[in-house]
């Protein structure tokens, strides 16, 4: 073999090599949600010259990352989904994957209509196909109808078929998508999630932060950060505030979120008179800050969950947490903060379960909180590198 033969080979090699991996992250919208959140730690995190990740997303509005992914130099694909016609956005994900692949990595994160894309991912070539479970919806499910409960286990199956990889961010999560006995299929795994610790570790003038919602500097803050959707139990949160307010009158309620249920939420606020205690802050882009500057208790009455972010987040602003029992035990990253009740209990159970973690924040537990998280398997980092360690396996 001559010696310009062997540098051509040697060429092409390196060139193959140095190509970065190309993945298609699947979501409904990149909002600011836990799943799109994580996502954009990774994406701000990753070693973009070795992965290139683009997010295909099922709305043509715009949302609240999409200039940020941009700007990182990955894109934004719209495949709108019509819940009545999937033939039409199979069509449709077939030509984007022909048009902005070849992809490496098909990665869905849209649960049970995982199934139907990797199909189709694993239809058009692509190597690694991967569902990932965010969430344990069987209770729900379980009292779905008919035609729901038939469409789960038809997905299922699908994803049992045509999914390479999966992945869940807790046991619960795993369970609920790949059944009661992941464990035994080697293709299913356990991937946390990772929080960027380093706004925690930010100077954050609390009576600032308080005085841009209207919050005196001696009342006593409660916080909840969640979409306005039937799982994050809002009109049970609500009751909670209620009694709250009747044994402590300096109480505000601080919600950041958004989602199709505000409005009701509104009335129902207005109508139990707690108009100027409770605050709609609408999505933004500062949690960290506004959890270290502006809450002292932080609660999550969900009717389900896989792995909420928002509970590392919080326990990593050193904050007290009280939040329904449905929620997987490997949030509970340190105990001390940790007060799980059962959906069963009243809300004056609630409320005075609240109450009693009044001035439980200082600077001393703050600190002890972020060393015992940057100590946790639920850093960015390390959530970050197990995730590399998967695409580039």
């Amino acid at each position: 073999m001559s010696t310009s033969t062997i540098d051509k080979e040697n060429l092409h090699q390196n060139l193959v090599v140095q190509r970065p991996i190309r993945i298609l992250h699947v979501v409904g919208g990149m909002v600011r949600g836990g799943i799109e959140t994580w996502l954009m730690h990774i994406l701000r995190h990753i070693d973009r010259d070795r992965f290139c990740m683009d997010f295909l997303v099922h709305t043509p509005e715009p949302c609240a990352y999409d200039g940020e992914i941009r700007s990182l130099g990955s894109r934004i694909i719209p495949c709108p989904l019509e819940k009545w016609r999937p033939w039409v956005y199979g069509a449709n994900l077939k030509k984007i994957l022909q048009e902005y692949g070849p992809y490496d990595i098909v990665h869905s994160h849209v649960h049970h209509f995982s199934g139907y894309i990797l199909g189709l991912a694993k239809e058009a070539g692509v190597p690694l196909c991967i569902a990932h479970s965010h969430n344990d919806t069987s209770s729900q499910e379980a009292k779905a109808p008919l035609y729901r409960r038939l469409y789960c286990q038809l997905s299922e199956s699908w994803i049992n078929r045509h999914a390479t990889l999966g992945l869940a961010c807790s046991r619960q999560a795993a369970g609920d998508l790949f059944g009661s006995d992941w464990e035994t299929d080697s293709r299913w795994q356990l991937l946390y999630y990772g929080i960027d610790l380093q706004p925690f570790q930010d100077f954050v003038d609390p009576v600032a932060v308080r005085a841009e919602f209207g919050i005196p500097a001696d009342a006593f803050a409660i916080g909840h950060v969640g979409r306005f959707e039937p799982q994050k139990n809002h009109q049970f949160l609500i009751k909670i505030a209620a009694e709250i307010a009747k044994r402590e009158p300096k109480m505000r309620l601080l919600l950041l979120g958004e989602g199709y249920l505000q409005p009701e939420i509104a009335q129902q606020v207005a109508h139990m008179g707690l108009g100027d205690k409770v605050i709609f802050a609408g999505s933004r882009p500062d949690v960290p800050r506004l959890m270290v500057g502006a809450m002292d208790v932080f609660f999550l009455p969900s009717l389900h969950e896989g792995l909420p972010l928002v509970l590392l987040e919080a326990q990593a602003a050193g904050l007290p947490c009280i939040f329904s029992d449905v929620i997987t035990r490997e949030v509970d990253t340190i105990p001390s903060l940790v007060n799980r009740l059962s959906l069963s209990q009243s809300e004056e159970q609630w409320a005075e379960t609240v109450i009693a973690q009044k001035d439980r924040v200082s600077d001393r537990t703050r600190k002890s909180a972020l060393a015992l998280m940057k100590q946790s398997p639920f850093s960015i980092e390390t959530s970050m590198q197990n995730l590399q360690n998967i695409y580039g396996s």
